[in-house]
């Protein structure tokens, strides 16, 4: 009898969420609030108004649950919303498991990644209120990809400062960010102050999201017609995520089934949180059992390794302190090759899920991603993005523990982005030049050692 091999769920367009989902108010124990780095007071809308539109600044801090989509952006939204959900039965087949594992397909975007979900509301609140320019950073392309698309959408201007590492490995994702019209300096750049800074001390340095994000925050900061944007961490963009979550709610559903496993890779932790809020909050009212794993690279081990605390966002102290998991403003991961998740601190809201217990975390050796990105695109079809390629081999791992247990466990992760432009990545773990990295204790206690002092 034929089987079907892959199985898609897929929903009508009429299925995309009317509104993003606010986890805050359904949290046991409320954020600790952003503070101001000189009076260490909690800042206010105001103080965040010469980077972002008010329009995501309400949004930052709202206590709403569900915050409405504009029509707008929903239109935008269905040239690949609803995303698929996918049922991998070729890996099950080929790791012989009982497991059920099914991904969310977020590659399925123009620009190739989740990272569409809150470009274009960003950009969209940004163009509102009558904003001309945009900047921002991206490590490994995949956020400056989406927005420089949604500002050509939107008629903005987008200049991205690209960490060096990434500009270097990745031309083909610079190339596509050209396309799109906006312009990409290599981060640390002569071009600000923060980047003169950097260089003067370290002038080969393979830069840091930390340092791009100073740089872009330097140019927004020092223009009126210019706001800045920011792909992950901050509340506003996990929020816009929460389509990912919502829909495969539905999907899985359909399928009949219910995450035992929910697993997402984490860098800032915006797909990680796109996917699993929607079910935490479900999990919240005793309506969802699963397990929520959160997955990151050895090299830059912000939840495993870091501290909960007050830290700055950028590693030049440009922007307010917030409450995170985080090595260090100063701390400066190696350059592998999943640069979206190269980042020192996590958002404060996964932080905070994390503190809380909510969810747990784990990491992942880059060669170990690539193996397992590499076994999931031969079952598969799809070459996975190096950061995605974490979450993959968490759910292997998991895959092959219900195997030993020999019980059925039902493994939904999140593929946040497809790997076409990551193709040298994948030449070079197939040539044997990659390798692990264990960031030394150290180096990571060095940087721990200049954490700000908030009482």
């Amino acid at each position: 009898m034929f089987r079907m091999e892959t199985i898609q769920y897929n929903l009508p367009q009429s299925h995309i969420p009317q509104s993003w989902y606010n986890i805050l108010p359904d949290l046991p124990k409320p954020l600790a609030p952003p503070l101001h780095p000189g009076t260490l007071k909690p800042i206010g809308p105001d103080d965040l108004a010469p980077l972002f539109p008010m329009g995501l600044i309400l949004q930052e801090v709202s206590s709403e649950r569900e915050i409405e989509i504009p029509g707008e952006v929903r239109q935008i939204y269905a040239q690949w919303r609803p995303s698929p959900l996918m049922r991998a039965r070729r890996l099950e087949k080929a790791l012989d498991t009982p497991a059920r594992i099914y991904y969310k397909y977020e590659g399925v975007s123009p620009a190739g990644s989740h990272k569409l979900n809150t470009a274009v509301p960003q950009a969209y609140y940004n163009k509102r209120e009558g904003v001309q320019n945009l900047s921002t950073e991206t490590g490994a392309g995949q956020w400056g990809s989406a927005l420089s698309m949604a500002c050509a959408f939107l008629g903005l201007n987008c200049k991205v400062f690209m960490v060096r590492v990434s500009y270097d490995q990745k031309p083909y994702r610079r190339a596509l960010i050209e396309a799109f019209g906006a312009s990409v300096v290599a981060s640390p750049s002569t071009e600000t102050e923060s980047g003169r800074a950097i260089l003067a001390e370290h002038p080969h340095s393979n830069g840091s999201l930390g340092i791009a994000i100073s740089e872009a925050v330097e140019v927004a900061a020092k223009d009126p017609q210019t706001k800045y944007a920011l792909g992950s961490v901050l509340n506003h963009v996990l929020l816009h995520q929460t389509v990912i979550g919502q829909e495969a709610i539905e999907q899985i559903a359909m399928a009949g089934d219910e995450p035992d496993v929910i697993i997402g890779c984490t860098g800032g932790g915006s797909n990680f949180a796109g996917l699993v809020m929607p079910f935490l909050g479900k999990k919240l009212k005793g309506k969802c059992g699963a397990r929520i794993v959160a997955v990151e690279p050895a090299a830059c081990p912000s939840l495993t390794k870091g501290k909960f605390t007050y830290d700055f966002g950028d590693t030049g102290h440009l922007t307010p302190l917030v409450k995170m998991y985080t090595l260090g403003s100063t701390f400066m991961p190696p350059g592998i090759h999943a640069g979206g998740l190269r980042y020192h601190g996590m958002a404060p809201l996964v932080s905070h899920v994390i503190d809380l217990g909510l969810a747990e975390a784990t990491t992942v050796q880059q060669l170990d991603a690539f193996a397992a990105g590499i076994q999931f695109a031969r079952a598969e079809g799809i070459v996975p993005a190096p950061e995605a390629n974490h979450a993959i081999a968490e759910a292997i791992r998991q895959a092959l523990e219900a195997k030993a247990e020999g019980k059925p466990r039902t493994i939904l992760f999140n593929l946040s982005g497809h790997g076409h432009f990551d193709m040298q990545s994948y030449i070079d773990y197939q040539a044997g030049k990659l390798e692990n990295y264990e960031y030394p204790a150290e180096e990571i206690a060095m940087a721990l050692a200049g954490l700000p002092a908030v009482g």
